[in-house]
């Protein structure tokens, strides 16, 4: 099997480079429902299928997909807003999802959708730590009064904050 094989305590996302082989099953079964279209949907699909690659490493998540018309697509982590884990009844009766990445594009859908994903859970658990790693670099805790120079904002408010609070005090004197 192409997706993940391993139990979910020595689960590796860096393993996901494909969706699992069940998600050509889902596409067959969205294939039937389309009744006529079912041979023009199911060629398209199994393309899809084919030409789907994933890569999650320490950069990022990226996605491949497309024979013809090729889409690439790369995440950093620092980029993600949200990470959304979507089944319909087929994809359970499967035991497969999707996880949906979002970021602050402005795009009403998803930037990114993993789909074929057997471990959706421990995956989003994995891209919520990741991202707030990748936040956490530069808006770091304030160590001894030290405010990191890229974080201005916050400096300016901390210099507001002690700005009041020496004026308070000579005041209350």
């Amino acid at each position: 099997m192409d997706g993940l094989d391993e139990p979910s305590s020595s689960f590796d996302p860096r393993t996901i480079t494909r969706p699992d082989e069940k998600l050509m099953t889902y596409y067959i079964i969205v294939s039937v429902f389309t009744i006529f279209g079912f041979p023009f949907v199911l060629l398209a699909l199994f393309i899809r299928y084919k030409t789907l690659r994933y890569r999650i490493d320490d950069e990022g998540v990226s996605m491949s997909v497309g024979l013809l018309f090729k889409k690439e697509v790369l995440l950093t982590y620092r980029r993600i807003q949200d990470i959304h884990v979507e089944r319909n009844i087929i994809h359970r009766w499967l035991g497969l999802a999707k996880v949906s990445l979002q970021t602050a594009s402005g795009a009403s859908g998803a930037e990114m959708t993993l789909e074929g994903i057997l471990e959706p859970e421990q995956l989003r658990d994995f891209l919520y730590t990741k991202m707030r790693g990748a936040r956490g670099e530069q808006a770091t805790p304030i160590a001894e009064g030290h405010v990191p120079p890229a974080d201005e904002a916050l400096q300016l408010l901390h210099e507001i904050r002690d700005a009041m609070a020496a004026n308070q005090a000579g005041g209350a004197a």
